[in-house]
């Protein structure tokens, strides 16, 4: 896995970087939002850990460059002080794909990219479109439409609709969803509630109908009205 690390505090910088590199990663660091955002763009990442703060360029500027401007798909992992759910979700809209609170623990650093990098680029088991009312998901190009409207998810929002789809109108339980979606390395309270928000988002909220359904004490369902249970 080939990783760009963009931080300016140069002791985590390298403390990430000697242990990415100890994993057998090919690892590049920068120490300033300009210098990163070069990199990200003309070098081919399989992902990217993003720091908010930075000199010449904040991370969220950088990440919506990355997206908007560049047109770069790379995964992006943010590993932030800022630990409040808006900050995570501004995180998330403005383009990054997981997010972690400061300090973070090298050993689920790596394995967030390794899930980034699988849920990205791994199409292996993508062989058949789901569809539930007006919205279906390709399996094998990733892509999502709803009422024949293309719908950019980022992968980790992706994979919670898949998950939701594929077992419709069932009711998820929340580990459920936690277990398929970042295996046994479970997140923090909020990072499931941050994905779901931006999931709504893009998916939900444009449309008349709602099909994403939260049910307390028990999970999330994705179902038109007739077949919800609310």
């Amino acid at each position: 896995m080939r990783v760009l690390i963009i931080e300016d505090n140069r002791d985590l910088a390298s403390n990430m970087f000697d242990f990415l590199e100890s994993k057998g990663h090919v690892v590049d660091a920068a120490g300033d939002g300009v210098t990163g955002l070069h990199l990200a763009v003309v070098n081919e990442y399989d992902a990217i850990v993003l720091d908010l703060t930075l000199p010449g360029m904040d991370g969220l500027t950088l990440c919506r460059r990355l997206r908007e401007d560049a047109g770069k798909g790379t995964p992006i992992l943010m590993v932030t002080a800022r630990d409040a759910l808006e900050d995570k979700i501004i995180g998330l809209e403005a383009g990054a794909d997981d997010y972690l609170i400061k300090p973070a623990d090298l050993l689920e650093v790596e394995m967030r990219l390794r899930v980034l990098m699988r849920r990205g680029g791994d199409s292996s088991q993508r062989q058949k479109v789901l569809t539930v009312e007006d919205l279906t998901l390709d399996m094998l190009t990733c892509s999502v439409r709803r009422a024949g409207k293309a719908i950019m998810l980022p992968p980790i929002p992706y994979k919670i609709l898949e998950v939701l789809m594929a077992r419709s109108p069932q009711v998820v339980s929340r580990e459920d969803i936690e277990r398929a979606v970042w295996g046994e390395g479970r997140p923090d309270s909020d990072a499931l509630r941050a994905h779901l928000y931006l999931l709504r988002e893009l998916m939900d909220k444009p449309f008349e109908r709602k099909l994403l359904h939260t049910l307390r004490g028990f999970g999330y369902q994705l179902a038109g009205q007739d077949a919800a249970k609310e």
